[in-house]
């Protein structure tokens, strides 16, 4: 079976970003290691490994807002990956924001400007339950 090579990292999770297969749009990063490769691959939708639940994650499980993945894009050495998905439901980032990138440094270099789109209350999606 073609896998990454999770032996290049220590604690076997390698860096995944997602990204709008329509638009381009980086949505988020998080982690994936053998075991979230694999239900990824088998149900066509992003999981990841969350490392501060110390377990699987399947995107979507809690809020809806699941990723189904199009495409799958390894880096030359294969220890990076790319998911290219269509995000449904709206919010990648778990403070309601389409994009986990919804801010960016400021002409200031001191602070921080929001520049991505709300599209939902957090609280709503997560009952404020700590994500």
């Amino acid at each position: 079976m073609l896998e990454p090579n999770f032996d290049k990292s220590p604690d076997g999770l390698l860096p995944a970003v997602a990204q709008d297969v329509a638009s381009g749009e980086i949505l988020m990063l998080a982690y994936v290691n053998r075991e979230a490769w694999k239900e990824t691959l088998d149900s066509g939708c992003a999981t990841y490994w969350s490392r501060s639940r110390g377990k699987l994650w399947k995107k979507g499980e809690t809020s809806g807002n699941v990723q189904r993945v199009h495409e799958i894009l390894l880096d030359c050495d294969a220890d990076a990956i790319v998911f290219k998905v269509e995000q449904l439901g709206g919010a990648a980032c778990h403070t309601g924001y389409r994009s986990c990138f919804y801010r960016k440094v400021a002409d200031d270099k001191e602070s921080l400007e929001c520049v991505g789109e709300l599209v939902c209350d957090p609280e709503e999606l997560y009952g404020g339950k700590t994500v």
